[in-house]
């Protein structure tokens, strides 16, 4: 019996992991499958530009994963049961199981409403497709002079409101900061940031939390109405609370608790990688919710599971976070260095040249998404001890 390797996800860190799997490890031995809700690949790093109005290739699972032995299934994740090694699903075909001998977390995260009240209901994210095109076809219909309202100073705030500002200069648009915008990143990269906002007219409301979210406004926690026509709502992730009520060990965020490779601190057999990872970094401190993290986490978590499947020493990969890469529209953009105790250096790069360099970032990890088994070898290796029917029997 091949031993059955399950994915969830196939956000960056899942899918980087399945064509990370399917060109090391032999197919004689493992059977790789990846349960996701949706048919594409979704550029979660692209969502901003998706929901201001520009067009973005779609790139099809079945696509990305054809040829490679990876098997697909549709469906929506909602339930796990380590104990069983069961994964719950549901999708056309209904309620079913999915059954593995190891299983990678990539689930991802979602947006945060923080229990504010009128976010569910009348704010709009980017953390999703769906939720994108849903503010794509709300800002379609806002006419010229219209209020859009961006709620968070982090990067997917700051991307957004410039993005907006850029794609529809007819907009007013401002960004709500609960402390003064751009406080972590180097004076001079601050000033560059506030040059950005000022050139493309985006108002700042700086010390400004919001309390709730109205039809045409926002809340502050101050009892100040802010005009907002459109409120966008990007402060802060979240993971699924699957991984919690499965029985996993999870840090007080709902991610999986993980050791330095991330194997579950609780299932030896459980993975995580991505957002859904409660991962120590270099530097003492848990990995934040990014796309450089799910890079890390993934490369990590697949190493792991390589070795010891076939018998291997475990590799460590690097967990150290280099700094933070920011568009500001297309045409500009900033590269902050941080240290490691993420400290923003001195030094940053800002303009054309940081703008390429994020487009080359973003157009890198396309084509990695695109070409899992790019470079694949022509001998894949053996597991070292084929498992028995149920009874998984690997090297430590």
């Amino acid at each position: 019996m091949k031993h059955r390797i399950v994915v969830l996800g196939a956000g960056y860190a899942g899918a980087f992991a399945a064509g990370n799997l399917a060109r090391r490890l032999s197919p004689a031995d493992t059977e790789i499958t990846v349960v996701n809700a949706g048919p594409d690949f979704v550029e979660r790093m692209r969502l901003h530009q998706l929901a201001s109005g520009q067009e973005l290739a779609v790139r099809k699972l079945a696509d990305v994963f054809a040829g490679t032995g990876v098997r697909l299934r549709l469906a929506q994740v909602t339930g796990v049961d380590p104990e069983r090694r069961t994964v719950a699903v549901t999708g056309e075909d209904g309620d079913a199981e999915v059954a593995y001998d190891t299983l990678l977390y990539a689930l991802g995260s979602s947006v945060a409403h923080q229990g504010v009240p009128g976010v569910v209901e009348y704010a709009f994210d980017v953390t999703g497709r769906s939720s994108a095109l849903r503010l794509r076809e709300r800002l379609g219909r806002l006419g010229a002079g219209g209020t859009v309202l961006v709620v968070g100073e982090g990067l997917t705030g700051i991307e957004t409101a410039t993005e907006f500002a850029e794609s529809r200069p007819d907009l007013s648009v401002a960004l709500a900061a609960r402390g003064e915008l751009g406080a972590w990143l180097s004076p001079k990269a601050r000033r560059h940031l506030r040059r950005a906002f000022d050139r493309l007219g985006v108002t700042v409301h700086e010390y400004t939390g919001v309390a709730a979210v109205e039809p045409g406004r926002a809340i502050a926690e101050d009892g100040t109405s802010v005009p907002a026509d459109v409120t966008v709502w990007s402060a802060g992730f979240a993971v699924h609370p699957i991984a919690a009520s499965s029985g996993l060990e999870v840090a007080e965020s709902g991610q999986i608790v993980v050791d330095r490779t991330m194997r579950s601190v609780s299932h030896p057999d459980v993975y995580a990688a991505g957002d859904c990872a409660y991962a120590i970094g270099e530097n003492g401190r848990p990995l934040p919710m990014s796309c450089a993290s799910a890079g890390f986490t993934n490369m990590q978590a697949t190493a792991a599971i390589i070795a010891r499947l076939t018998g291997g020493e475990v590799p460590t990969v690097g967990l150290k976070y280099y700094g933070n890469h920011i568009s500001l529209g297309r045409r500009d953009a900033i590269f902050q260095m941080v240290d490691g105790d993420v400290r923003s250096k001195s030094w940053y790069l800002g303009g054309r040249a940081a703008a390429r360099l994020k487009a080359g970032v973003l157009n890198g990890a396309g084509f990695g998404i695109a070409h899992p088994t790019f470079g694949m070898p022509k001998r894949r290796r053996r597991l070292a001890t084929v498992p028995d029917g149920s009874d998984v029997r690997v090297a430590a």
